[in-house]
């Protein structure tokens, strides 16, 4: 972060200063976690279900803080007193962001696909200019403006992944870092259950192109057209990206290798190059593409871009991770979240690599959540697309998921090659009786289901499956103590 005081902090966020010197500086790190705190930061206090921030300022104090964000004053501790601590580390983002002109942000939003494309921008442009980038997918309200404080004089781009879970929210954050360069990748149906329907989710992504800086670029999938209409609310710069005609950043010749990694002809204007991705999923193309269409929009050449896009490998976990076991099976690691778009591009990614080994593929499948009135519907055809993809064996996990199972089974299957498991255990002690050497699993749910402690207990060999719950991704390490972390890390999208 860069240098600010505790007076010009207080100024910031509308505190006041309890024990805390006005001159003192803060410029390390700002944290949410004591454990994290360091000399010269900024300690958070936030309220927690089971623990509260304000009992561990003291621990940030010794660890040498230059002060905390708190909403009362704390006996012994420099603070600064705010009433809503964390509104108040948003305005502090806010701050230091304005103080960065030279700083170019890199706004980023859609249904689905949001962390892989951040990572694939980011590993695009590091290479021309320092980056900052969210951890895991650090797109709320907690984690965007930790992100955005961790810019500095020298940092030249900052990406910043935006999720939603009601209208506004993309607006707020924006508001912390106006984004130059605005990129909406798709409108899915993830929580159309909150939003009501697609139009509605597609009104909250659009408050990204909405916010795009005088003289930057909206970047939009034109294969999408939710997405194309959203030039019309913007007076900026429009760059599309897909495989339509006429796409400013296109991709042609679309396949799947053997291990279902894509590689296409990527054409921008008049350069074409072939490119092999290095992920696995046909979505990810899409993805590559919204990527290289950021990257042009920041100067980057089409040389560039195309040698960078098949250098880029997959950061985040859990997301089409494929691990080969000792003993022969391959673990598709999916499990970090689930829609239904990204449900259908999984399965094929499935199929294709267990049609290039000649090998027995298992579809592991959880639910999917917050789908609303179409839960039902949307499951059911998940479980007929197994069916018609001929995968061999369908394993349905939770009463929430049920749907998938009975679609399945109505579509025609098979017999035995679908079952349903209530719990976890029960999919797992399956799993280990019946999968054998070259067969292909995939595992994949909503983050809710729980269903990435099933891959990692199939990967890590123990007998008991780990303690690991989705939904406590890296913010996990700001709060300490908490059993339950939804409040802090939501997957928003």
């Amino acid at each position: 972060m860069i240098p600010v005081s505790c007076g010009e902090i207080a100024e910031a966020v509308g505190g006041e200063l309890a024990g805390a010197d006005p001159s003192a500086v803060v410029s390390a790190a700002v944290v949410i976690d004591s454990r994290a705190a360091v000399p010269g930061g900024l300690f958070v206090a936030l309220p927690g279900e089971h623990v509260d921030g304000h009992d561990y300022v003291g621990t940030a104090t010794e660890a040498g803080i230059t002060a905390s964000l708190t909403t009362r004053p704390i006996d012994g501790s420099p603070c600064i007193v705010v009433g809503d601590a964390q509104k108040a580390l948003g305005d502090l983002a806010r701050l230091v962001v304005s103080r960065l002109p030279e700083l170019t942000v890199i706004g980023l939003t859609g249904s689905s696909g949001k962390t892989s494309t951040k990572d694939l921008i980011a590993q695009l442009i590091r290479p021309y200019g320092e980056t900052v980038s969210p951890e895991d997918s650090f797109n709320n309200e907690i984690g965007h403006p930790l992100t955005a404080l961790q810019a500095t004089d020298t940092t030249k781009y900052l990406v910043a992944e935006m999720g939603a879970r009601h209208q506004g929210d993309i607006t707020y954050l924006c508001s912390i870092t106006p984004p130059r360069v605005g990129l909406v990748l798709n409108v899915g149906t993830s929580h159309i259950g909150e939003f009501g329907t697609q139009d509605n989710i597609a009104l909250a992504k659009g408050e990204l192109i909405e916010a795009v800086v005088a003289g930057g670029t909206a970047v939009l999938n034109t294969d999408d057209p939710r997405v194309a209409a959203m030039a019309s609310r913007t007076e900026q710069k429009v760059l599309t990206f897909g495989e339509a005609d006429g796409a400013d950043v296109r991709a042609i010749d679309l396949k799947l290798d053997a291990e279902g990694r894509p590689s296409f002809t990527l054409r921008i204007g008049d350069f074409s190059r072939a490119v092999q991705l290095q992920f696995v999923g046909e979505h990810y193309a899409s993805n590559a593409l919204g990527a290289a269409a950021v990257a042009t929009a920041v100067g980057l050449k089409p040389e560039q871009i195309a040698e960078g896009l098949a250098a880029a490998v997959p950061v985040s976990a859990a997301r089409m991770e494929v691990v080969e076991r000792p003993d022969g099976v391959t673990v598709i690691n999916d499990a970090f979240n689930a829609n239904p778009d990204s449900m259908r591009a999984a399965l094929k990614a499935l199929v294709a690599i267990g049609r290039s080994r000649g090998a027995r593929t298992w579809a592991v499948l959880g639910e999917m959540r917050e789908l609303g009135d179409t839960s039902m519907a949307e499951h059911d055809a998940i479980g007929r697309l197994v069916v018609r993809l001929d995968v061999n064996r369908l394993v349905v996990v939770g009463a929430g998921a049920k749907p998938i199972h009975l679609g399945a089974s109505l579509e025609g299957s098979w017999g035995n090659e679908s079952a349903f498991v209530d719990t976890i255990p029960e999919a797992l002690e399956l799993l280990r009786t019946e999968l054998r050497a070259g067969d292909v699993v995939l595992v994949k749910s909503s983050k809710a289901a729980k269903l990435r402690s099933l891959a990692d207990a199939l990967l890590s060999g123990r007998d008991e499956l780990s303690k690991y719950v989705p939904g406590r991704d890296e913010l996990s390490k700001y709060v300490p103590g908490r059993d339950e972390l939804s409040k802090y890390v939501e997957d928003v999208q």
